[in-house]
């Protein structure tokens, strides 16, 4: 029904940035909030941010003031800016989406996950 493609991972240097995308196609009547996730080796997946609708956007702290997140509403797309990348921010990214599709109540879909590397 909903199909949610991340793109964008790999590998960069300590300090460095990447841009990742995640695109929402299928039956979809709308997308509520558009969000991403992430889970590092051998711990649970943890919150990154997330952004409604209408663009209000909510952080976890240990990426307030490095990552931003937004979203282009006529492409079902959202974005993940991720600046000054650590070794910490290593991980496997998951896109999340709230949608209501057209036989359906509004319910969550995930992406297949992209990896990060942060790595000299």
């Amino acid at each position: 029904q909903v199909q949610l493609v991340e793109s964008g991972g790999g590998l960069v240097q300590p300090g460095g940035s990447l841009r990742l995308s995640c695109a929402a196609s299928g039956s979809i009547f709308s997308i509520n909030a558009m969000g991403w996730y992430r889970q590092a080796p051998g711990k649970q997946r943890e919150y990154v941010a997330t952004i409604t609708s209408r663009g209000s956007t909510n952080y976890a702290d240990s990426v307030k003031g490095r990552f931003t997140i937004s979203r282009d509403n006529a492409k079902n797309t959202v974005y993940l800016q991720m600046n000054s990348l650590n070794s910490e921010d290593t991980a496997v990214y998951y896109c999340n989406a709230i949608v209501t599709t057209m036989t359906s109540v509004p319910s969550d879909y995930w992406g297949q996950g992209t990896q990060v590397t942060v790595s000299s």
